[in-house]
């Protein structure tokens, strides 16, 4: 009798978590979706479309079940740079096409590598991405256009306070209505009652600026102000354009080329780094990583096709499903019904959103995506990692995006190219006596034989040599060799050679080392 009623309730109870998770989820979604669709350059409902999609369809397929997918704010300044370059149509065809390259890779099983990829350059993209969309929605807060740059968005940002406050350009009320938003976010976040920490931030801090926003009727942008007529279903609808034969013909250039890789790079380095944060989360089914792949590019091929906004798995609705007790995909595909719901039905409250307040709620996303917490963990792993995080921040900020991820790749690869061909032989010579000991350090490969070779040639006959492996990272067949000849010419000059081979055999098991050993 106990075992039925046990397994009677628990799917009962499975359900009811999932069910308040989406709720979560959805709450989180919906300022997020309007949000960063206005931040990319594309209607308010773009981000609801992709919303949509990444819940009820690519949460049914995906390879992490609590993984929430929809649009993701470091996607935000490549997709406005695409709209910007090549229009809304071509930028349809891009999206589509990236999708198609996501399930390509996931067909080969690349899920893996994307995972390979180093944390200084991912948190240097996010950190890069966070001060751009600082930049820009900090003027669209004060109801202002940001300008055509990174660099001159956060240099004009003075600028724009002064012209505000001056009352010669901008809002004033625009401005308080942002600040009232991010100020909310930041005092729920820190001071909320524990009971009540799953109530998103974001929805707090939207609420109640869309209240102050209405009963004082201040003259600001409201989110229908960037539709060309009434925000009914049809109009909506009227905003997507599907791809023709003709545009995709003409779209296939060099430039159009990059940017399909670029936003399929990106957006399948996000996702997975998300999944791999979600795993972290609980100890339900681990990341299917090549599947999610697949379920990505499927998802932003849809989209693409609709011309809404790509998706990627994004670590913000993820983490608050996790957090709110999900425990299967219902909750994200019930997610994607709210949001299907909210757009069918609840349209109209758009005309009483302020475009501030959601621009308000970027600029705190992008503080947290810029803010340096995670500098010290990677100088815990030497300067290089750090320098490779600011080098690549900078590079974005001051170019594009794709120039920063390149040149952090770049430095990486380079990095590792150094770890692996860069070895340094110390003498040190006890004073008094004949004793000399060698420390190497690095990795010892063909590459440093030549630096090998100098020392050890120009060590004095007749000494007795100590040969340590302590600080030694790698050494090579070809480097043993050389050590192994260096010793047997060096006794017969009469000298002695210890080497600790005993060290080497214990931290790298190599069969060379026991040959020479043995």
């Amino acid at each position: 009798m106990t075992t039925q009623t046990s397994t009677a309730t628990a799917p009962s109870s499975s359900f009811s978590k999932d069910f308040f998770a989406s709720i979560v989820v959805f709450l989180v979604a919906v300022p997020l979706c309007l949000g960063i669709a206005i931040a990319s350059g594309l209607p308010p409902t773009a981000g609801i479309i992709t919303g949509i999609i990444g819940g009820i369809i690519v949460g049914s397929i995906s390879g992490s079940p609590l993984t929430v997918s929809g649009p993701a704010a470091g996607l935000v300044v490549i997709v406005a740079d695409i709209v910007a370059e090549f229009g809304i149509a071509v930028y349809g065809i891009i999206v589509l096409l990236a999708g198609g390259v996501q399930i390509l890779a996931g067909v080969f099983k690349l899920g893996v590598w994307f995972r390979a990829i180093s944390p200084a350059v991912i948190h240097g993209m996010l950190g890069g991405i966070g001060i751009l969309i600082i930049g820009s929605q900090f003027h669209i807060m004060l109801d202002r256009d940001p300008l055509s740059s990174g660099i001159k968005n956060l240099l004009d940002i003075p600028n724009g306070l002064l012209e505000t406050f001056e009352s010669h350009g901008g809002n004033i009320y625009a401005a308080s209505i942002g600040l009232l938003t991010i100020i909310s976010i930041v005092l729920w976040t820190r001071f909320a009652p524990a009971r009540f920490k799953l109530i998103p931030g974001a929805l707090i801090g939207v609420v109640l600026s869309v209240i102050v926003a209405n009963v004082f009727g201040f003259d600001i942008k409201y989110l229908t102000d960037l539709f060309d007529g009434p925000t009914d279903l049809q109009n909506i609808l009227g905003t997507i354009i599907i791809p023709h034969m003709g545009t995709v013909e003409a779209s296939m250039t060099a430039g159009v080329l990059v940017a399909v890789i670029s936003l399929a790079f990106i957006a399948s380095a996000e996702s997975l780094l998300s999944c791999a944060a979600v795993d972290q989360m609980h100890q339900g089914q681990r990341t299917k990583y090549d599947r999610e792949l697949m379920a990505q590019g499927i998802g932003n091929a849809i989209c693409g096709f609709l011309s809404a906004l790509p998706m990627t798995g994004v670590i913000v609705r993820s983490s608050a499903n996790v957090e709110a007790g999900a425990t299967s995909r219902a909750s994200t595909i019930m997610h994607g019904t709210w949001l299907l719901l909210f757009i069918s039905i609840f349209l109209f409250t758009l005309e009483y959103i302020p475009v501030a307040t959601l621009a308000g709620v970027l600029v705190y996303t992008g503080y947290k995506l810029a803010y340096p917490k995670v500098a010290k963990e990677l100088l815990a792993y030497g300067k290089p990692e750090l320098a490779i995080y600011i080098i690549t921040i900078i590079t974005i900020v001051s170019f594009n995006l794709l120039a920063g991820v390149i040149t952090g790749l770049a430095l990486s690869i380079a990095k590792l190219l150094y770890v692996f061909s860069h070895v340094s032989i110390k003498a040190e010579h006890i004073p008094n006596s004949q004793q000399t000991i060698l420390h190497l350090k690095g990795s010892a490969t063909l590459l440093g034989i030549p630096k090998l070779v100098s020392v050890l040639d120009k060590l004095d006959v007749g000494r007795e040599i100590s040969v340590q492996f302590d600080d030694l990272e790698y050494i090579d067949h070809a480097c043993i060799e050389l050590i192994n000849g260096w010793q047997k010419q060096y006794q017969l000059t009469g000298g002695k050679v210890t080497i600790e081979w005993d060290s080497l055999i214990s931290k790298y098991h190599t069969k060379e080392a026991a040959a020479i050993n043995g």
